[in-house]
């Protein structure tokens, strides 16, 4: 709604000033946000850190719990499965998780790390289950390595592997 000055303060390093408090809110809470597909990471700028010794790795996606039994398609069980992904925002609108066939948890997430794809639950009988994640909104990724900084032909992994690496089904 306001002005707002762009200063570039380093490599890959953009300072965006606002002249208001409610439009950085909005910017931040509608992450992720990219540029020519690929991820950018917002942070929000502390007076007291230099820009360039900021840690710019942490991204809030949508995170999309799949394959939960129906009786436990819960916020509060999603929430709990979503913690070994990264640190879970508990503040999100009942309305906003429930999707068609799946529950979805806002979660902050180092994408300095490879994405969880899923991960084995235990149920009340004992019973292990698989439950996989979809990440909405995801930019540019690197399907071998799970990377953010890189894709599929850039890989490190994929080069070295000379074209070797099995392709998962």
């Amino acid at each position: 709604k306001n002005g707002f000055k762009v200063t570039k303060e380093g490599d890959h390093v953009v300072l965006f000033s606002f002249d208001n408090q409610e439009d950085i809110d909005k910017i931040l809470k509608a992450e992720p946000w990219s540029f020519d597909k690929h991820l950018m990471v917002l942070q929000r700028y502390d007076r007291e850190i230099d820009v360039v010794d900021m840690d710019f790795n942490m991204v809030t996606f949508w995170v999309q719990v799949h394959d939960i039994p129906i009786r436990f398609r819960t916020k509060t069980i999603a929430e709990k499965i979503c913690g070994a992904v990264g640190l879970v925002n508990t503040n999100t609108d009942a309305s906003e998780v429930m999707g068609d066939g799946f529950v979805r948890v806002r979660v902050a997430i180092d994408v300095s790390q490879p994405l969880c794809r899923g991960r084995v639950i235990s149920l009340e009988n004992g019973k292990e289950l698989w439950v996989s994640f979809k990440y909405e909104r995801l930019s540019n990724l690197c399907y071998w390595c799970g990377s953010h900084t890189h894709d599929n032909r850039d890989c490190e992994m994929w080069i070295e592997s000379e074209g070797t690496l099995p392709i998962e089904t």
